[in-house]
């Protein structure tokens, strides 16, 4: 099942972060998309805000993974839309068990490398108003519909 929901603000995509991380869990992968400026990286500062991470969060482009460890969970955010799919030997991987939460920007670049149980959140910006999202959100695994159940 796939779930919509309309965000009209950044504010709203950041509650929307909060309440997610409300549920998280060990080794949850979540994978946003969407076009540049849709809010990807919008969604998680959200959810490092409420990890209790303080330090400035930023879309890791050119350092592809950035680790975050000073909240209640280690989190690990990626951008890899500059590896035009090769990440064989980044060992993304290895980041899916290390008991923290992944968040992989431009993630369907990589979908040959992604979990079979992950959050999948598509951003689109709405055709008619620049502010507003269109957020579909798909869970893959039991974890992962349960997380969507509880919060959306």
């Amino acid at each position: 099942m796939t779930y919509k929901i309309t965000s009209r603000s950044e504010q709203d995509t950041i509650e929307l972060a909060q309440n997610i991380e409300s549920e998280k869990f060990p080794n949850m992968v979540i994978c946003l998309e969407g076009d540049l400026g849709s809010g990807k990286t919008v969604f998680t500062k959200g959810f490092a805000a409420s990890l209790g991470i303080e330090e400035a969060v930023t879309s890791p482009t050119f350092t592809i993974i950035k680790e975050y460890t000073s909240g209640e969970a280690n989190l690990y955010h990626m951008d890899v839309y500059r590896l035009d799919g090769k990440v064989e030997d980044l060992g993304i991987e290895e980041y899916y068990h290390k008991n923290g939460i992944v968040i992989i920007e431009w993630s369907d670049m990589i979908k040959d490398y992604l979990p079979e149980e992950r959050l999948e959140i598509k951003i689109k910006i709405s055709e008619d108003d620049e502010d507003t999202r269109i957020i579909l959100i798909t869970p893959y695994g039991q974890n992962y519909e349960d997380l969507c159940e509880a919060v959306l």
